[in-house]
């Protein structure tokens, strides 16, 4: 009988794999689960995967060339998520393990949720709310309408495409940039960086994070945005110059910014940033609903399901070099 290891802490289990994509799993091996309260260390995700031949992999375990190295059963790394960022595929290529991802199963989530962080920044509902329950009187201000305002979408792929249909429903004008896009919608504009951030009064960045895309959202960059603009960030903190940012809010060049992710652990917006006034942060939860948590769970379980076939599922990422697979080939 196969080995699998889920990395998932308890918290991580039940928010982000549930009940139904672990008993599917057990359906595969015998699966061993993580019993601490946090991520696991190197060190530690070596010592308890010992002996496993498929790691089952949340967002915040990394997978370092050393677990390839010193795990000689170890035939696959499926993660649970879409961001293999700190895996090192190349060590899991040498050591002949195969890597898989899980596809985008949050799109609707995340698009949803940059509309009600729009919402919020244009119409003040989370200084009202902090301000009622602290038992004071928020002061009444002029909000903004989401039907005629220009929204700007940085990086035009899943969650771009259904956050402009939405957008576009609600009576937006919106622009889009993605040097490797080639918009066909009649009703969206394409255009160039600095025109977008000039225009917009919604500024929603998308893009993947990569080296090209790090600080994509500079102190030149925010200079070109309106002082009455508003910048969200939904997708990676590392496409936000994070200094710049701060400056730019506390002098109130750009009107304020909403973000659901960050470059402090795990992805998590950056606490020095998300306790400013003319900020709105939620704790990296645009995927979190049951629809998207049991898209990306149930297909590692698909996934697991064809590995221990000796086939090399949809979602991997490094199948030429999975020597190892043919280890746990059933009949």
């Amino acid at each position: 009988m196969a080995k699998i290891f889920l990395t998932h802490a308890a918290e991580a289990r039940a928010n982000y794999y549930g009940n139904e994509a672990l008993a599917r799993l057990r359906e595969q091996g015998e699966v061993r689960l993580n019993d601490s309260d946090a991520a696991l260390t190197t060190e530690q995700l070596i010592d308890l995967a010992r002996g496993c031949n498929v790691i089952v992999s949340d967002r915040a375990t990394a997978g370092p060339g050393a677990v390839f190295e010193r795990l000689p059963e170890l035939v696959a790394f499926v993660r649970c998520a879409v961001d293999i960022r700190n895996v090192d595929v190349g060590a899991a290529s040498a050591a002949g393990v195969l890597v898989t991802r899980a596809s985008p199963g949050f799109v609707d989530a995340v698009a949803e949720l940059a509309i009600g962080l729009m919402v919020d920044l244009a119409r003040g509902i989370s200084d009202a709310t902090i301000a009622y329950r602290a038992g004071l009187e928020p002061p009444v201000r002029m909000g903004r309408q989401l039907r005629g305002s220009i929204l700007g979408i940085v990086g035009y792929g899943h969650i771009g495409t259904r956050l402009a249909q939405l957008a576009v429903a609600l009576g937006m004008r919106v622009l889009v940039h993605d040097p490797h896009v080639q918009v066909v919608e009649p009703e969206l504009a394409q255009t160039d960086l600095g025109t977008l951030l000039v225009e917009s009064d919604f500024v929603v960045v998308l893009a993947a994070a990569t080296e090209a895309t790090e600080n994509l959202i500079g102190v030149e960059e925010l200079g070109w945005m309106k002082p009455s603009a508003y910048l969200i960030n939904v997708s990676r903190g590392n496409l936000v110059d994070e200094a710049a940012l701060e400056t730019a809010l506390l002098e109130h060049r750009i009107a304020g910014c909403a973000m659901d992710v960050g470059r402090a652990p795990d992805q998590m917006p950056s606490p020095h940033l998300a306790r400013l006034q003319n900020v709105v942060a939620t704790p990296h939860v645009g995927g979190l609903v049951p629809e998207a948590i049991a898209h990306q769970a149930l297909e590692t379980t698909r996934q697991v399901a064809a590995i221990l076939h000796g086939q090399a599922p949809p979602g991997a990422v490094n199948p030429e070099r999975a020597t190892r697979l043919p280890r746990l080939r059933r009949s």
